[in-house]
Order: C-alpha cells, then structure tokens, then sequence
C-alpha cells in the first residue's frame, strides 16, 4: 500500500521546537520531492517548504525561512520537518506529501496539486 505515515507533533510552548517525520512505504520516496503544508482551521493548505529528491535544492515560504529545516534520508525512506521558535502564528495541522518531477528552489512555491500522496496530517499545539 502507498503511504505515507506522520510522526511527531504535539504540544508546545510558544518559542519551543518539534520535528515532523515522514514515513513512506510502499514506494521510494527518493523518486520523489517532499513537501510540507500546514493547514489552519478553516484555511486552504498552505506549502511551507519542499526538498527536491536529486540535488537537495530547498524552498521556504517567507514565514517560516530562518526557523524550519527541512531533510530527508533516503536511506531509511523518510523526510523530516525541523520546526523551531513555533508561535501562536502556526496553523493546527501540518501534513507531508511527495510530487514527482519538482525542483524545489527558491522560485517554486509548494502547490496542492503537484503532490501525491500525502500523509496524514500532524496536530502541532501550542499551549499558553
């Protein structure tokens, strides 16, 4: 079955860090650019960063340049999202998909409808 599976979120205090996992299984996700949305209640989804599978090229979105990471590692078929100094500006949920055939530079800018499959979806809460 392809998939891919989530992990990591949860609650955080404001100015605090989580990493988002992304699990793939059933196909090779080196094949594949890895992107990550994040999505607020009531909001269209929204990409925030994106890692091509060749040369590793990277986009971030303005508001989160400087303090997410994105990775990936082939070997073990799993993409990362490293989030730190998270606020109360961050959506609730944020999910990980992969789109064939992207360069994920500077000028590309993460689109719903060049990804497939995605993940589950990762509850990020910040607690007061």
């Amino acid at each position: 079955q392809v998939q891919l599976v989530q992990s990591g979120g949860g609650l955080v205090q404001p100015g605090g860090s989580l990493r988002l996992s992304c699990a793939a299984s059933g196909f090779r996700l080196d094949y594949y650019a890895i992107g990550w949305f994040r999505q607020a209640p009531g909001k269209e989804r929204e990409g925030i960063s994106c890692i091509s599978r060749i040369d590793g090229a990277t986009y971030y979105a303005a508001s989160v340049k400087g303090r997410f990471t994105i990775s990936r590692d082939n070997a073990k078929n799993t993409g990362y999202l490293q989030m730190n100094s998270l606020t109360a500006a961050h959506p609730s949920v944020s999910y990980c998909a992969a789109g064939a055939a992207l360069s994920c530079d500077s000028d590309y800018s993460p689109s719903t409808a060049d990804f497939q499959p995605w993940g589950q979806g990762t509850q990020v809460t910040l607690s007061s």
